[in-house]
């Protein structure tokens, strides 16, 4: 690999490593897999057993094709891709707009020494417009991602610096995987491929159904579906603890700098690298079953870097403490990574309370007139209380503070979030109220930022408080006429960087 070419000279075109013939073509026969399938049915139908070996040939051909036409370059100003073999492509990406630079290693490109490697740009791609370097040399990376986030930063100096270690994965955090579906998705999606492949009926003609038939007659339905169920049950349990092992294993979370660095995986070795100076903040998640167990999930805010999924991902499900902890340590404020934030008051709790009951009150109202049996009454009363649990829990979930130049909005209580924004981050701001808000004289506050989702809320806060959290925010508001007049009833208002109100 060479260093990037100065102003003035052209930088040459490097090949990616030699290796790579070891991996894409056998990546090319996965990912035509169904034509090769194909060609041993066609062939085994017609007596002609070289149709798989001509199909392999092709295959494992364009694979080789594709490492002599795929290089790429990096200059003092952009860094190019080329690649295609019937279509010739090159792809430029501006250094400057480089956000984040990624690594992916499966099992092959370990075994091999090779990775990987993605750059993300603020304006997030796929497909054809992802650029990626597959495969390069892994002793290569450091170096490389030294070169494509350097804009400002010396590659030495990057080299050098010790690194802080933010987070270590623990095998104690596997006690939150059992608490999502992810386990139980796997197997819906296993029977489904197994039925559309045919196996359903494959198994209806066999003898193994037999047993089982006898079974149901001897011990009834019940005790059949109940026996079905915790075996599914048993299974998506150590389905979800095994995926969370093998993605999240070995997880560091490492600051090096001005860079933030994340590795994981135990099989397949993921490395993610983010500029801290595009850091807008983060958000701490907190899913229900995950925070009865007092775990949550750290997401970073971040130019370039979409705000779900996993590619804003700092922390997997962990003990809460260790979330906030990061979080005030990115931040670099721990009153606003854990600090107790402000009500909103009287007029939001109700709202919550109404919305919480309304459709249980509804229900009760209509079995009265239509009268029904008793069970449903049971369930009616299971699920009213379910309701009144669930308003409790989201006014008490609800709030916000500004503090130290950062925006934290918490709220919701299936999905709890605790959203901490930098104010200088923050480029526009609206001022929102729907008919029921009007009312009660409450308003939705959302700020925006190129960062994350983009727009993060402060749901029903006072009207009248709603543009002084702006002005504490965002110094500029303070100083904004607009912001002293009132929006119409039934509109909107922003105001936005340039002292400009729409609405």
């Amino acid at each position: 690999m060479t260093l990037p070419a100065t102003p003035g000279q052209p930088a040459s075109w490097q090949r990616l490593s030699p290796r790579m013939l070891l991996v894409h073509p056998v990546h090319e026969v996965l990912r035509q897999l169904p034509l090769v399938i194909g060609s041993v049915v066609l062939g085994s139908a017609t007596g002609n057993p070289w149709l798989v070996a001509l199909a392999l040939a092709l295959t494992v051909v364009f694979g080789v094709l594709r490492w002599l036409t795929t290089a790429y370059r990096i200059s003092p100003e952009e860094v190019q891709l080329r690649s295609g073999v019937l279509q010739r492509t090159v792809l430029s990406l501006p250094r400057n707009r480089i956000r984040s630079v990624s690594t992916d290693a499966r099992l092959l490109h370990r075994a091999l020494g090779l990775t990987v490697l993605r750059v993300s740009t603020s304006q997030q791609t796929g497909g054809d417009g992802e650029f990626a370097l597959d495969a390069v040399a892994a002793q290569q990376v450091p170096r490389l991602r030294a070169i494509l986030l350097a804009d400002s930063l010396a590659v030495a100096d990057l080299e050098a610096a010790p690194g802080r270690i933010l987070a270590r994965w623990h095998p104690s955090w596997l006690r939150y995987s059992p608490l999502n579906l992810t386990g139980l998705a796997m197997i819906l999606a296993a029977l489904g491929i197994t039925y559309q492949a045919g196996a359903a009926a494959a198994l209806r003609n066999s003898s193994l159904l037999q047993p089982g038939l006898q079974a149901a007659q001897r011990f009834g339905p019940v005790a059949i579906a109940a026996t079905a169920a915790i075996v599914v049950l048993t299974a998506s349990l150590a389905l979800s603890v095994l995926r969370s092992l093998v993605t999240y294993g070995n997880l560091v979370l490492r600051r090096d700098a001005d860079l933030l660095h994340l590795e994981h995986g135990l099989l397949r070795l993921r490395e993610n690298t983010f500029d801290m100076r595009r850091l807008r903040g983060a958000t701490l998640r907190e899913a229900l079953p995950v925070r009865v167990f007092g775990g949550a999930r750290l997401d970073a805010v971040m130019t370039g870097v979409n705000g779900a999924g996993e590619s804003s991902l700092l922390l997997p499900p962990c003990p809460a403490a260790t979330g906030k902890a990061v979080l005030a340590d990115l931040i670099a404020n721990h009153d606003a990574a854990s600090g107790p934030l402000r009500g909103h008051g009287p007029a939001a709790t109700r709202r919550r309370w109404t919305r919480a009951l309304a459709i249980p009150a509804a229900l009760a109202l209509v079995s009265a007139v239509v009268g029904v049996p008793v069970w449903v009454w049971v369930v009616l009363a299971v699920a009213t209380v379910c309701c009144a649990l669930l308003a409790a829990d989201r006014s008490r979930s609800l709030g916000h503070r500004v503090s130290g130049g950062w925006l934290v909005a918490r709220a919701g209580s299936l999905e709890r979030r605790r959203d901490c924004i930098a104010g200088a981050g923050i480029i526009g701001w609206t001022v929102r109220q729907s008919c029921p808000q009007r009312r009660a004289g409450l308003a939705t506050l959302i700020a925006a930022t190129a960062a994350g989702f983009k727009r993060y809320q402060v749901l029903d806060v006072p009207v009248d408080l709603a543009w002084s959290i702006a002005a504490a925010a965002s110094p500029w508001v303070a100083h904004n006429r607009w912001a002293d007049q009132p929006a119409p009833s039934g509109a909107s208002s922003s105001i936005d960087g340039n002292n400009e109100r729409t609405g």
